[in-house]
């Protein structure tokens, strides 16, 4: 298709193992057509032999980057200029940034700035820095599937096997390495912002359309991606949260929040409104024109009230005081 995105894929080899491979270009060929396809390393050391075997297989072009000194991670300069000439060639609409260094994060932002779409592929551990910069980060480790993983496969039989020895022997292993902190966005920074993106964008009786939800959600966390909490689907996904309500209407699917969830949510908000103007509180009428900016669809009267007022009075966190009969404001308690 002569619109299709074109992507130049830059792969750190030393961070990332060559086990990921396929999962990367599956990743990238499917958002558009793969153009350069580079893989930085030192291809005269030992730790290059397992690249070695998947160059000719998937048609990489390997890019030599001698180690000048000992312990430096010499492919992140060459990387960066190699990507900083693609980028003024101007033959490509993307970049996908295969690594978990997080030295790349401003080549990342530089990119963005340029109007490129820019994806990141690494490991979990990817600093959250890294992530936040590109458009759209996938964590390998989280998506690779399993039954290809010969390797890992191969690794947990060697590991099982020196365990058995070591008990054989009556020795004691060494104590586990601490697991390394991961960038995943937790689940329940994932449940308030369904809920904010509700309030915030959705139509208070339909609700908002799934395909929305999903693409502000990737745009307010770059590392989201079903596959990171074991679903494979974005509606099966969403079933988790009990306060969300899907419902079919022709070809699509829209998610809104349970009634109860819906004035819970509104109420809290309004409350984060009235102590963002803290000791000095806020004009009552100004109040009410700020909630129906934030929230058109919102009717007080669906909630059993005829007044803006009572609405307000009802909440157990705010006050309402008559500083003039014509100047009511709302205080935080």
């Amino acid at each position: 298709m002569a619109d299709e995105k074109r992507f130049a894929v830059l792969i750190d080899a030393d961070n990332i193992a060559p086990k990921y491979v396929e999962s990367i270009l599956n990743e990238i060929v499917d958002k558009g057509t793969l153009t350069y396809k580079r893989v930085y390393c030192d291809w005269t050391g030992n730790g290059a032999s397992g690249w070695k075997k998947v160059m000719l297989k998937y048609s990489l072009t390997p890019i030599q980057q001698y180690s000048y000194t000992y312990g430096k991670n010499a492919t992140d300069s060459s990387m960066i200029i190699d990507a900083m000439d693609i980028l003024y060639s101007g033959e490509v609409d993307g970049f996908a940034l295969c690594s978990s260094d997080s030295d790349f994060t401003r080549l990342a932002a530089r990119l963005r700035e340029a109007g490129k779409i820019v994806i990141g592929l690494g490991e979990s551990k990817t600093p959250a820095p890294f992530c936040a910069a590109c458009n759209e980060f996938k964590f390998l480790d989280r998506i690779i599937d399993e039954d290809d993983d010969k390797e890992q496969a191969e690794d947990k039989k060697t590991n099982k096997s020196k365990t058995d020895a070591t008990k054989a022997s009556g020795k004691t292993s060494a104590k586990p390495k601490k697991e390394e902190e991961s960038s995943i966005t937790p689940l329940d920074k994932i449940a308030v912002a369904l809920k904010d993106i509700i309030l915030a964008n959705g139509n208070e009786s339909n609700g908002i359309d799934m395909g929305e939800l999903g693409s502000r959600l990737q745009k307010r966390y770059p590392d989201f991606d079903t596959r990171n909490y074991g679903y494979s689907k974005f509606s099966i996904f969403l079933k988790k949260f009990d306060f969300l309500t899907m419902e079919h209407i022709g070809t699509s699917i829209t998610v809104s929040l349970s009634a109860q969830e819906a004035d819970e949510g509104i109420e809290s908000k309004i409350v984060e409104m009235v102590k963002s103007h803290g000791d000095k509180g806020i004009n009552l009428g100004s109040l009410s024109s700020d909630i129906k900016n934030e929230y058109p669809e919102f009717n007080i009267k669906e909630l059993g009230f005829s007044k803006f007022e009572q609405f307000i009075r009802s909440i157990d966190e705010l006050e309402v005081k008559s500083i003039t009969p014509l100047n009511k404001r709302v205080f935080a308690k």
